[in-house]
């Protein structure tokens, strides 16, 4: 790959981060999955342990997005990285969760994502993401008041 195409490639997939953010703050389940592919496989932090398909992922995504009270979700991507090749694609981040919830509760979380991305049809979709939180190692809970 020439570095002309390596910067077109990796500019196309931050624009392809921007619109999938832009979706999710807004609660648009269709535009947040029209960026993954079919056969996606995603490891996210709440059970199960995968998640195989898009149809899979829909019902996660419907189900956390009702779980928030207001009709914007905060979301915020730091540190990102984008590594493409030719027709596959890398990133890694650090995303910050806030909002109100229904339940009350209000949620301000960093968890680390990695994101990959394969170029099907002339345009990159997501095929694998990968969300975690860390956890402490004695006591085996998650540890979600880290800021980077």
């Amino acid at each position: 790959m020439n570095e002309e195409q390596r910067r077109t490639d990796e500019a196309q997939i931050r624009q392809r981060i921007d619109d999938w953010t832009k979706a999710l703050r807004a609660k648009d389940l269709d535009g947040l999955m029209s960026h993954y592919a079919a056969d996606i496989v995603v490891f996210d932090v709440p059970p199960p342990l995968r998640y195989d398909g898009a149809a899979a992922y829909r019902k996660n995504w419907a189900d956390w997005f009702a779980s928030f009270r207001d009709a914007v979700v905060g979301y915020e991507i730091r540190d990102l990285t984008i590594t493409a090749g030719d027709d596959v694609a890398f990133c890694r981040s650090l995303n910050r969760i806030t909002g109100a919830r229904t339940s009350g509760e209000n949620t301000d979380v960093w968890v680390r994502a990695t994101v990959c991305f394969r170029k099907i049809g002339g345009t990159w979709l997501v095929t694998h993401e990968h969300l975690s939180v860390p956890i402490n190692m004695q006591t085996y809970q998650a540890v979600l008041d880290l800021k980077p």
